[in-house]
């Protein structure tokens, strides 16, 4: 897939306040500080289009943005260490599940994963929790730049192994560096091929 076009459309605090859904939708999540925005605008190519932050936490909303004119790309709020109340973070996590098993055109949700950490006890929960609700996602480990070939072999085996304590049957698993553009064909090519699969059915 050749990206043409990135726009952003609407940031809205409320499933229903989105777009319609007239389009193929592909969410991203994933804890604060994981690499998010870097990942997105690596995607699109584009460098300013998602908003990067040192501060974690920075995404608060559900932010829409337009690919092709052919498929919607939502950046969603990130999860956990956030700097933010609880009752805030609660109200978050409340637009964010009610967003993700409302969403109607919601094709998949990409959750991000530091590559460098171990699994995280929130991160399992929110993945194990997606498939308990039947909820399409893929897997996408960030930052791999910052390890070594065999130390990302073994970060990947051990979130593997991980899920597997929950999962017969692994979510579809990508491998990324913002920094050196790793991993973009691949999650193109994916995006590509559900598109297609939907088009067929």
């Amino acid at each position: 897939m050749k990206i043409t076009s990135a726009e952003f459309l609407i940031s809205a605090t409320d499933w229903q306040k989105c777009p319609a859904p007239t389009k193929p939708e592909f969410a991203f999540i994933g804890r604060s500080n994981v690499g998010k925005s870097s990942l997105i605008n690596m995607l699109v190519g584009r460098k300013n289009l998602a908003k990067t932050s040192s501060t974690p936490g920075k995404t608060q909303t559900i932010n829409h943005f337009d690919v092709n004119g052919d498929w919607f790309l939502v950046d969603l709020p990130g999860y956990g260490y956030a700097s933010a109340s609880r009752s805030a973070r609660y109200e978050w996590g409340k637009m964010i599940e009610q967003y993700l098993k409302r969403r109607e055109n919601l094709y998949c949700t990409f959750v991000l994963l530091d590559a460098r950490l171990p699994p995280q006890k929130i991160d399992v929960e929110f993945v194990t929790w997606m498939g308990l609700q039947q909820l399409p996602l893929a897997i996408i480990l960030t930052k791999a730049d910052k390890l070594k070939q065999q130390e990302l072999v073994r970060s990947r085996k051990a979130i593997e192994e991980k899920l597997l304590e929950q999962w017969e049957e692994l979510p579809p698993m990508f491998v990324t560096s913002a920094e050196r553009k790793v991993g973009r064909d691949e999650l193109l090519d994916f995006i590509s091929t559900t598109l297609q699969q939907a088009d067929a059915d």
